[in-house]
């Protein structure tokens, strides 16, 4: 195995260019437990460690650009005013350590279906930042995960930055696993509400080949609270409404059987984590606020 590490940015995508199969490290977080277990052995790996800007992040008016290697913790120390689903999210992240060394960009390439930070991205309305010698593209989060730890990326690109959108109202997230804590999820759900265009975004994880929105169910959440006036009057949801949504998100899943969980068992606990997510976002709308406790790990 040859160990590649480019200087800067313009180095490493000409390296990527002239070895397409190198396996990206920064974090090291997922790469370097498929190589301990011997489940991978490319033959080049390419070191984005001393890449400044990777570690980088900007706030916007509208939106935040993360550099692909800020690590979890920074983002729940800096962002979880701009990115509070996100900053929830990263809570759940494995143990101290991984979070100060794991980013979204490596979870990302990743493109694992239960990766922490995919739902709260997809929920949040975030766009990859695709680079090459070739030049420059924004993928859409929700059309980056092509399969089970596939992604959109050539095989000459490397990932520079994700660019999430701020939150203009309440963030949430949700994620069922065997234990407390330092847990791959069984299954996981994000939830943001935006205000400022009256629509809702979800999305979930480990309960498909790759993370998903529940579209149906936003679809049904948008016109619901339109037609009922709930933007508005900020009354409270109605047990009927909250209900369908739950049955809606539970149904766009797609899950398999394994030692983590039963297809059932996920299914279920999607409906279940859709309902409460819906509630507490919904509250914290109603008080104002973007966001309201922490992220929630059974």
């Amino acid at each position: 195995m040859e160990f590649l590490r480019p200087a800067g940015w313009e180095e490493a995508l000409a390296a990527k260019a002239e070895h397409p199969t190198a396996v990206p490290i920064a974090g090291g977080t997922d790469v370097m437990v498929e190589l301990n277990f011997d489940h991978r052995r490319p033959e080049y790996l390419l070191d984005l460690n001393r890449i400044t800007e990777l570690h980088e992040w900007e706030v916007g008016e509208e939106t935040v650009r993360l550099g692909a290697s800020v690590p979890y913790t920074r983002i729940i120390e800096h962002l979880r005013a701009e990115l509070p689903g996100l900053a929830l999210a990263g809570h759940t992240v494995g143990s101290p350590q991984i979070r100060n060394r794991g980013s979204v960009g490596g979870n990302l390439g990743a493109a694992s279906p239960a990766g922490d930070s995919h739902p709260a991205l997809l929920a949040a309305g975030a766009e990859v930042e695709a680079v090459s010698v070739r030049g420059t593209r924004f993928l859409p989060v929700e059309d980056f995960f092509t399969g089970v730890k596939r992604n959109a990326l050539a095989e000459d690109e490397l990932i520079r930055a994700v660019h999430i959108k701020k939150a203009a109202g309440p963030q949430q997230f949700s994620k069922v696993g065997t234990r407390n804590a330092m847990v791959i999820a069984v299954c996981a759900f994000g939830l943001a509400l935006h205000p400022e265009t009256r629509t809702v975004r979800t999305g979930i994880g480990s309960a498909a080949p790759t993370p998903i929105r529940a579209r149906a169910a936003e679809d049904f959440l948008n016109a619901a609270l339109e037609e009922g006036g709930f933007w508005d009057d900020g009354r409270p949801l109605t047990p009927s409404v909250a209900r369908q949504f739950a049955e809606l998100a539970a149904g766009a899943c797609n899950p398999i059987d394994d030692v983590r969980g039963s297809a059932k068992y996920r299914r279920h606990a999607v409906g279940v984590m859709a309902r409460r997510t819906l509630g507490w976002t919904w509250e914290s709308y109603r008080a104002g606020s973007t966001t309201e406790g922490g992220a929630q790990c059974a």
